[in-house]
């Protein structure tokens, strides 16, 4: 009976041990194997040969095997307020509060061991990761304009918006800076680094929506006296040419009635000159319409006044034929 007890119990260590000695290698996932502390292997799971699938080792505690995600990772960097400055002096220091975020990745097979050394994890990756990629975007965002993110105008160079270009440009920089870095320092590949989000602090919008609001106010008031100045302008000259008009139209008039003057003289001395009787007796019953067409006008004349005569002698009309 002892000795089938002692045999089922080495049965039952042999499988432990068994199973301990052999681990699998997932292709989406760097293996770091080490022995006794010391490091023996690393298996990259997207190798082909001597990649993903089952391993043989020495069982655990002898051998410890790490597993690290060789696939795209990503986190926020915390919200932080930056200041930008106008390097030509116009204007005042400006502060934005800027949100981030990075990718990242363990850079290859080669850079799993320093990755293990000197960072671990995941979770520290962005604990060394953040800080440094937030000191240098710092840096990177106190060197440019408050206008160049906050724009609506064209890159004059590439066409681009002129934020876009902007963005663009720190993103560049920050790799270019960082990427060489964290690869040799801790095994890590920056894939990228991007602004998700970048607006005014809570605690200073109120003053800056005021001051907006105010320096909109005078500029509504500059195009409000502009406008104002310019109708003034446009009914100054429509009233000095509505003068020239008139004038014009009034010489026009005066030049017409001198004609009409001429004409008409021209008709009566044509008049006057075929029968100079008959045209006396008209002016003469011209006149006398002007002295009794008067209602007012109250005469006390005798019937042997040369006028009544005129009256029932008229001449005749050297044209008018006699009876």
């Amino acid at each position: 009976m002892k000795k089938i007890l002692v045999t089922t119990m080495a049965g039952v260590v042999l499988i432990v041990l068994t199973r301990l000695s052999f681990f699998t290698v997932d292709a989406a996932e760097y293996v770091y194997v080490s022995v006794l502390g010391e490091h023996r292997a690393t298996f990259d799971g997207s190798d082909n040969v001597n990649g993903a699938g089952l391993k043989l080792n020495w069982p655990w505690p002898i051998a410890q095997v790490q597993r690290h995600d060789r696939r795209l990772q990503q986190f926020d960097l915390p919200p932080t307020d930056q200041l930008t400055h106008d390097p030509e002096g116009n204007t005042v220091d400006k502060l934005l509060s800027i949100e981030a975020y990075v990718c990242w990745k363990i850079s290859d097979k080669d850079g799993v061991d320093r990755f293990v050394k000197r960072i671990g994890s995941a979770e520290r990756a962005r604990s060394v990761l953040g800080p440094l990629v937030v000191s240098r975007l710092g840096a990177a965002i106190g060197q440019i304009r408050m206008d160049d993110l906050v724009t609506t105008a064209a890159d004059p160079v590439s066409g681009a918006k002129k934020v876009d270009a902007t963005v663009k440009a720190i993103r560049q920089q920050l790799l270019d800076q960082l990427q060489q870095e964290a690869r040799d320092e801790y095994g890590i590949e920056l894939v990228d680094i991007r602004l998700r989000r970048f607006n005014h602090p809570a605690s200073v919008r109120d003053s800056i929506f005021q001051r907006i609001i105010s320096e909109r106010d005078k500029e509504a008031k500059k195009y409000k006296s502009q406008g104002d100045r310019k109708a003034s302008d446009i009914a100054a000259e429509a009233e000095e040419e509505v003068r020239k008009m008139l004038a014009q139209a009034k010489a026009k008039e005066e030049e017409i009635k001198a004609q009409a003057d001429i004409q008409a003289m021209k008709i009566r001395n044509a008049a006057y000159s075929q029968d100079k009787e008959f045209y006396t007796f008209l002016k003469n019953m011209e006149m006398m319409q002007s002295i009794v067409g008067d209602p007012r006008t109250v005469l006390l004349l005798s019937t042997h006044r040369p006028m009544f005569e005129a009256l029932f002698a008229p001449p005749r009309s050297k044209s008018t034929p006699k009876k």
